[in-house]
């Protein structure tokens, strides 16, 4: 197509923070608290579901219905990362969002374990679905000065969604409150009331400029643009630095390749390195959490939430209090050093609890303090993967390395840790702290070595367009 000359990337970078950039945070940000919500949800509730008369499951099943989960996860965000590249963010976030809802709701209806795993894999592909676009619509509208502290922070409300699922868990398993059969399915219907009110925020929300300038939309880039300047009362002075692109409207699966493997290899290391070790150490511990307590530490299955709460806590003031030193301190350090003094701390962590020098109090406070940290590790995974390559491949980006990350990473991680936990041993349990923790700490090696330095530039010198005409 014909090259365009556009000034929108530097005029959206410009912006000065307003309620309009609050309200895309609020709309968009809401699905990593979906997900904190369903996988807290799951976790608080797993003794419960071991009840005869609930599911009935077992402490490895809990672990394979969570591996179901994040198998839809991963499907899911192949299947709509794609589409948010050659469709737009727009249309994604609102069909993963309709995903979530309908999967979540039949949860609520399931009978055994195999409907409900299958219910969860619908779940976790309206979530997985949510990453990709989500990610890429938030990057391509947050100013680029912001751009780090405020992505750790959308990510970061995973953790306001696990701290109202154990709210909700508290609540719901109270003995006599409601029939255990019941309190369940009520946790898991109030999600989708939840996702319905999200939609109906979200439907306001526009396109992404930049996807419309590489899609050939340049019109309609520019009418965007205009309106979201006239929402945050800033007027065009036509001062900013202009780009020279090609629309390319779609790239195919051997372009994509050939930018991942040769164009970009080592951001590719980076990228897959830092999703697969933040995806074992989080979904193996987190999605276990409820069954330690209970199977080591005798908590009451209706006290579980009081643990996870002060442990949700922790997870989410790390990105938001840590956030801004992505931005000034830099992207190569904070990774780094957020990376290896996670894994550090979870072996510290490990090796106490292995020879029984943790209670629950203990090991929940232990648990808050690592986490602080790591859950910024983990979300600058997200960030990290979603502003280093093109814009015309970044939800296909975000999408794969996710799924690679948690495939290698995630998905083997909670029925190894959950079988550990029925064999009942805490140095078998360690051991499986401890290959955690190596992962980390290999993890900020590779983060100190091949990092970039994304911090305060645009997405566009980041990694320039495919299209672009330098």
């Amino acid at each position: 197509m014909s090259p365009i000359s556009t000034d929108i990337p530097a005029r959206l970078d410009r912006l000065p923070w307003s309620a309009w950039h609050w309200r895309v945070v609020v709309a968009l940000g809401v699905s990593w608290l979906l997900d904190g919500l369903e996988v807290t949800v799951v976790g608080s509730l797993g003794p419960s579901l071991q009840r005869p008369d609930t599911l009935g499951l077992s402490a490895t099943e809990v672990g394979w219905a969570a591996s179901t989960y994040i198998a839809g996860a991963v499907l899911g965000a192949l299947f709509f990362g794609r589409l948010a590249d050659r469709l737009g963010r727009k249309r994604m976030f609102l069909a993963t969002l309709l995903v979530y809802l309908l999967a979540t709701v039949l949860t609520a209806f399931t009978w055994d374990m195999t409907s409900f795993a299958f219910c969860r894999f619908l779940t976790g592909f309206g979530i997985g679905g949510e990453y990709a676009a989500i990610n890429s619509a938030i990057d391509e509208l947050i100013p680029a000065r912001v751009r780090g502290r405020v992505d750790l922070a959308i990510n970061g409300t995973f953790w306001v969604g696990a701290a109202l699922g154990a709210g909700l868990s508290i609540v719901l398993l109270q003995p006599g409150f409601l029939p255990p059969d019941i309190s369940w399915r009520i946790a898991f219907g109030l999600g989708g009331v939840l996702g319905i009110a999200i939609l109906l925020v979200r439907r306001h929300l526009p396109e992404s400029p930049r996807w419309l300038l590489v899609h050939g939309h340049a019109e309609e880039a520019e009418r965007v643009a205009r309106d979201i300047e006239r929402q945050v009362g800033v007027v065009n002075d036509h001062s900013h630095e202009k780009m020279q692109l090609r629309a390319l409207r779609t790239i195919s699966w051997g372009q994509v390749a050939h930018v991942i493997t040769v164009r970009y290899r080592r951001r590719a290391i980076l990228a897959l390195t830092l999703m697969a070790s933040q995806a074992f150490f989080y979904n193996a511990i987190f999605f276990t959490y409820a069954l330690v307590l209970s199977r080591f530490l005798a908590v009451p299955e209706e006290r579980v939430g009081y643990y996870i709460f002060p442990f949700a806590v922790g997870n989410f003031l790390g990105p938001l209090v840590l956030g801004r030193l992505f931005d000034t301190v830099g992207r190569r350090v904070m990774i780094s050093s957020a990376y290896g003094l996670s894994g550090l701390g979870l072996l510290a962590t490990g090796y106490l609890f292995s020879h029984e020098l943790l209670g629950a109090s203990g090991l929940a406070i232990c648990w808050s303090s690592i986490f602080f940290i790591a859950s910024a590790a983990a979300s600058s995974a997200y960030l990290t993967v979603s502003e280093i390559f093109p814009v015309e491949m970044r939800a296909v980006s975000i999408s794969l390395f996710y799924a690679v990350g948690t495939a290698l990473g995630g998905f083997v991680g909670p029925p190894l840790f959950g079988a550990m936990i029925e064999s009942g041993s805490r140095d078998a349990l360690f051991g499986a702290y401890a290959f955690a923790s190596v992962l980390m700490c290999a993890a900020a090696v590779v983060a100190a070595c091949l990092g970039v330095d994304a911090e305060r530039r645009s997405l566009e010198h980041v990694a320039p367009p495919l299209g672009a005409e330098i």
